[in-house]
């Protein structure tokens, strides 16, 4: 795994503490104000802002700089999200499928699927809002010439 797979990951982890903290504070001081179904809602809002400041506060130090592993980032963080997710949900919350998919259904006023398309897309953004270089493809040393460089002749 390269090293910055590593440290994508390590972000990940970041992420979903975040997350955790973040739900955990939602259900005790939001759900009671406003109702559970309200909260999440808000709650989507607000882990998008969480999960867009993380990716931008760490994206330079996991050092992808091409569109297509920053796009790679986001995917692996989106699926270990919606693993955690529905472990979560089913394993530990004892909710239903249908519980947890209605967190996704913009038809129900389920957010969670903008939340999740904002994490696949936070390090691309991340990277775009601080400037950095986002090349479209690596970038390669270029062949040597002159003397040093390599010829075919030899045997």
């Amino acid at each position: 795994m390269p090293n910055s797979s590593i440290r994508a990951l390590l972000v990940w982890l970041l992420i979903a503490l975040a997350e955790i903290v973040h739900g955990a504070i939602r259900r005790v001081l939001l759900v009671p104000v406003v109702g559970d179904f309200r909260a999440g809602q808000i709650g989507a809002a607000v882990g998008s802002v969480i999960i867009l400041g993380i990716a931008f506060l760490c994206v330079r130090w996991i050092g992808a700089n091409t569109r297509g592993a920053l796009i790679r980032i986001g995917l692996l963080w989106l699926c270990l999200m919606l693993a955690f997710e529905v472990f979560g949900g089913r394993v530990l919350a004892g909710y239903s499928w249908t519980r947890i998919l209605s967190d996704y259904d913009l038809r129900q006023g389920g957010l969670l699927g903008f939340g999740m398309l904002v994490l696949a897309f936070s390090p691309l953004l991340a990277a775009r809002l601080r400037g950095l270089p986002v090349y479209s493809r690596q970038k390669r040393a270029p062949a040597p010439t002159g003397p040093t460089a390599p010829t075919s002749d030899r045997p």
